[in-house]
């Protein structure tokens, strides 16, 4: 009796461990397939064939992209290549990206740039970056100053967090939830508004001029950390507009089941330009 009492006890625990497994993969989206949408005139950006993973625009058109993200359970195509940051100017007809140079005394060797930022100082316009680095799988936010005249990037120091703005965005990769906290003047945070989306979550960027959510989503997450070049990770760009209204817009703007470019992990809108980068593919850009 006693053992069939334990294997009994066994097989309950199995059974419950294998529902929560199933509903945990249903709500994490690990076998999802999306179904096509284009835009007109998509073209891949030449001379980013590593990664995108996120992207910094600033008002005039000049973006920062974040390339050669190395972590683990992801994929590289370049895993012996340090990161690198991307100067682009999405006013030209031909967007033809340029690596920044960093200044001296910076360790490239282990440059992980993950996700970017910018801080425009309002008194002499002043161009800061501040990017999530992993060197040695560690994790640390680099800031950087813009030397626009020599196109240098000049390591300032090195921090472990920051916080700007009145409303803080969250993204929920498994949760697949798009939060919103106001931020007070004694630094707590209130909820606002949370938002559920179907695709898994990664980078997004506002629009400063409307003041859309643009996201970077993931369709299938078993498809992006098992790698298998024969059943390509997808891609997914996901538009939020009116998100502190009472009931905000949510459209899927791109999806790609691989065969154009995978994972994609960033978006983000210049007039009628929008960028999508990846966390370890090619970069596009589509006309809206």
């Amino acid at each position: 009796m006693g053992a069939l009492l334990k294997l009994a006890v066994i097989g309950v625990l199995l059974a419950a461990l294998g529902e929560r497994l199933v509903k945990f993969s249903r709500r994490v989206q690990f076998f999802r397939e999306i179904d096509p949408i284009e835009l007109p005139n998509c073209q891949f950006i030449k001379g980013i064939e590593y990664g995108s993973e996120d992207i910094a625009l600033l008002p005039n058109g000049l973006a920062f992209i974040s390339s050669g993200l190395k972590f683990p359970g992801l994929v590289s195509f370049a895993p012996e290549k340090p990161g690198e940051i991307f100067l682009l100017d999405l006013n030209d007809e031909e967007l033809r990206p340029s690596t920044l140079r960093i200044s001296k005394g910076f360790d490239l060797s282990t440059f992980s740039p993950h996700g970017i930022s910018a801080y425009i100082d309002e008194e002499d316009d002043s161009v800061y970056l501040f990017v999530v680095n992993h060197p040695h799988y560690k994790t640390t936010i680099e800031i950087f100053k813009f030397a626009e005249e020599e196109n240098v990037l000049v390591h300032m120091k090195t921090i472990k967090h920051s916080a700007l703005h009145k409303y803080i965005y969250v993204a929920d990769i498994t949760g697949r939830t798009f939060n919103v906290f106001e931020k007070h003047a004694n630094w707590s945070l209130s909820p606002v508004k949370v938002v559920e989306l179907e695709t898994l979550l990664d980078n997004l960027s506002v629009d400063p001029v409307t003041e859309d959510i643009w996201i970077g989503g993931h369709p299938n997450l078993k498809k992006l950390f098992r790698y298998d070049p024969k059943d390509l990770p997808g891609s997914e760009i996901v538009r939020i507009q009116n998100i502190l209204s009472d009931n905000p817009i949510v459209t899927t703007v791109y999806a790609n089941d691989g065969s154009v470019i995978q994972a994609s992990a960033c978006a983000a809108v210049y007039g009628n330009k929008l960028f999508i980068g990846t966390i370890f593919h090619k970069a596009l850009w589509c006309q809206l």
